[in-house]
């Protein structure tokens, strides 16, 4: 009998340190997956953050994580009271980077729907149809990436006969701020996962899916002067692609795509 009760505390000693080197494993897990890679701790968001959330409110709901320097957004958060008494300018969103570009002052906080728009900018509106505009999920305080395309015809030929055409399009803007972004009706336009966020009924949330049947949306973006020029002038004389690009998005890569590069 004593034997057997030695045997189950035994059993249950090995157990107990099993679990305990297993914890302290997984727990080890990220340090090891990051060793000799340079780091910084920044705070990523851990739970869902409504949108005029103020930033004495938020510690709840971040935690302090190291990420590789090269994974870093820009204007990342290492210091909560670096934030003073900001607000979220928008909802945000568990995994991702807490950024000093999504927090706006009290009085500058214009609601789910609005973004202030930042010093030095302007704002443009374009007119898009849904599947331009990454399948209408683009929400104020979103960062876009924008594709300009152009079909150009080439001189008449000394026959007479008419010139081809040559088409390119480019990746020319990266993480554009967007100000606003509505139905074509003018109504505020959001996602379902933004309207819940900010506490918007479901009835709401139906309505403004029923308005976005005519698939046409108004996305407002801030912009300096020259680069305002090129969009209007591509929504003018080509087409206009609208990419949903976070903080993070790699930007590297991008060039232009001909009919000579398409299939390299």
């Amino acid at each position: 009998m004593k034997t057997r009760l030695l045997g189950g505390i035994a059993a249950l000693l090995v157990a107990i340190i099993g679990t305990v080197l297993l914890v302290s494993y997984v727990q080890n897990a990220d340090k090891r997956a990051l060793a000799g890679t340079e780091t910084q701790t920044i705070y990523v968001v851990q739970k869902a953050i409504p949108a005029g959330t103020a930033a004495d409110k938020i510690e709840a709901s971040v935690i302090k994580k190291d990420v590789p320097k090269l994974a870093l957004a820009a204007n990342n958060v290492t210091d909560l009271a670096s934030l003073g008494s900001k607000v979220t300018s928008v909802a945000l969103m568990p995994g991702e980077q807490l950024l000093t570009s999504r927090m706006v002052e009290q009085n500058a906080f214009l609601g789910p729907s609005r973004v202030q728009v930042p010093t030095g900018l302007q704002e443009i509106t374009l007119k898009l149809p849904i599947e331009r505009v990454a399948g209408g999920k683009v929400n104020a305080g979103d960062t876009v990436g924008i594709f300009l395309s152009l079909e150009q015809a080439t001189s008449t030929g000394a026959n007479g006969q008419a010139g081809t055409k040559s088409s390119k399009t480019q990746l020319s803007f990266h993480k554009v701020l967007v100000t606003a972004s509505q139905f074509s009706n003018g109504a505020a336009a959001k996602t379902e996962d933004s309207a819940t966020a900010s506490g918007t009924s479901q009835a709401s949330s139906t309505t403004s899916t029923s308005q976005a049947t005519s698939g046409v949306y108004l996305i407002t973006i801030a912009r300096n002067s020259a680069d305002a020029e090129r969009i209007v002038f591509a929504v003018e004389f080509g087409k206009v692609y609208l990419s949903k690009e976070p903080g993070d998005a790699v930007e590297s890569g991008a060039s232009f795509v001909d009919t000579s590069r398409l299939f390299r």
